[in-house]
């Protein structure tokens, strides 16, 4: 079985358990923390709140609160300090009419996979390719190195902050190890930096520590930033746009109107559709960037740029979008 092959039963068997899920359950529409966790205690049956919270690098009260919203929707079962996955029947978990047709038909004609051993090589690949399954772990991405992590600005944020882009409290927002908060920081400006990664959030954090930069940075869901509870005069996105869905794209655009007002700036770096089909993210066209913030946003300039990869020395084709809240 190859790459290519992996891929596309990836997305078959992520259908067939989006399918299985009832429409109610906290996982369907979960934060990245959440889904954090529950990925945690799949790996690590048994483990305990102190457990999660020490392996995801979230805070304990945090963890607290997942918890107990995941056990209420009956995707886990807490007792005796152990944690573990539902099989409560009237869930379902293990009484799922046509599953197992169901998984057999998304698995290659010319011979049976082991369940176990498709879900290692999705989840090997997965780590190799980050966002390529579009389950990806990204917090396992960070404990290497991401093909999009260069560390250091990209040249096209390097470029808008020398010009004087940045203005007032700064926003990156999906900010990884935090190159470009820090950038912003070492102008002297105000910056926060969040990511779904807890781990990128502790790599980003060491760094402010070592250049001596008070950046607040915290793990955080780019879909929920109105629950930071601050307001932002500058948006950073450095390759967060493109990996959301449709569906997400306006939840995106809602979440950053949350967080800031009438003359706001939004700058935005993401893969374009200049680029060939392959390696990244989905391609993101210029029409697709006007539809997303038609309303609500005046668009100043969409322009072509290439940003900087680690698999690429050449880079790949980008748009970078400047936008003024209105």
């Amino acid at each position: 079985m190859n790459g290519i092959e992996l891929y596309l039963l990836g997305q078959q068997l992520m259908t067939i358990a989006a399918d299985a899920l009832p429409a109610e359950a906290a996982l369907g529409h979960g934060s990245p923390a959440a889904r954090l966790v529950l990925g945690d205690i799949f790996r690590h049956a048994g483990a305990s709140e102190a457990d999660v919270a020490t392996r995801t690098g979230l805070q304990a009260g945090q963890v607290s609160a997942i918890l107990a919203e995941l056990a209420a929707d009956g995707l886990l079962e807490t007792g005796k300090g152990r944690i573990v996955l539902s099989r409560e029947p009237a869930f379902g978990i293990n009484d799922l009419p046509g599953i197992e047709e169901a998984v057999a038909a998304a698995l290659p004609a010319d011979g049976a996979v082991a369940a176990g051993e498709t879900v290692a090589a999705l989840e090997a690949l997965g780590r190799s390719l980050g966002t390529m399954l579009g389950i990806a772990d990204f917090d396992a991405a960070y404990r290497g190195t991401p093909p999009w992590e260069i560390g250091h600005p990209q040249p096209a944020f390097a470029e808008l902050a020398a010009a004087g882009a940045f203005s007032g409290r700064v926003l990156d927002v999906g900010c990884g190890t935090g190159e470009h908060a820090l950038l912003a920081a070492g102008r002297g400006l105000a910056a926060t930096g969040v990511d779904s990664s807890p781990t990128a959030i502790g790599i980003a954090a060491r760094k402010a520590a070592e250049r001596g930069l008070g950046v607040t940075f915290t793990v955080h869901d780019a879909l929920d930033l109105g629950a930071l509870g601050a307001r932002f005069d500058t948006v950073l996105d450095s390759a967060l746009f493109h990996v959301f869905s449709d569906a997400d794209r306006g939840r995106y655009v809602g979440s950053l109107r949350a967080v800031t007002t009438a003359g706001a700036r939004y700058f935005m770096l993401c893969f374009s559709d200049r680029q060939p089909p392959g390696f990244g993210p989905r391609r993101v066209s210029r029409a697709e960037i006007e539809a997303s913030f038609a309303d609500g946003w005046r668009i100043d300039s969409i322009e072509p740029v290439t940003m900087a990869v680690t698999v690429d020395p050449d880079g790949v084709r980008a748009w970078l979008a400047a936008l003024t809240r209105v």
